[in-house]
């Protein structure tokens, strides 16, 4: 069942669950019984726990209340390879 949302003129929104490419271009208001016309909304793409949602939701809510770190991460950082080939000397250098 996909959540459809109405507009009255007088009452203002209200929601009507049909399913997809079923509901009705008009549904009378609950409220005053007037006709109220379907409104074109945004999908409500949610549910499921995929990294793409987990990673959207730690965004959203890094963006109110960021985490503070109060220490370095641990571990020893690896060295720099270094190269013996010759024909690297000639390469370059950044």
């Amino acid at each position: 069942m996909t959540t459809y949302v109405f507009r009255c003129q007088d009452c203002g929104p209200h929601e009507g669950r049909y399913p997809i490419g079923t509901a009705p271009d008009r549904l009378s208001c609950p409220d005053c019984g007037a006709s109220s016309t379907r409104m074109i909304t945004a999908p409500g793409i949610g549910g499921g726990h995929s990294p793409y949602r987990s990673a959207v939701e730690r965004t959203m809510a890094s963006a109110d209340a960021p985490q503070i770190v109060s220490a370095l991460p641990g571990g020893r950082r690896r060295p720099t390879p270094v190269t013996r080939n010759p024909l690297h000397r000639k390469l370059p250098r950044p």
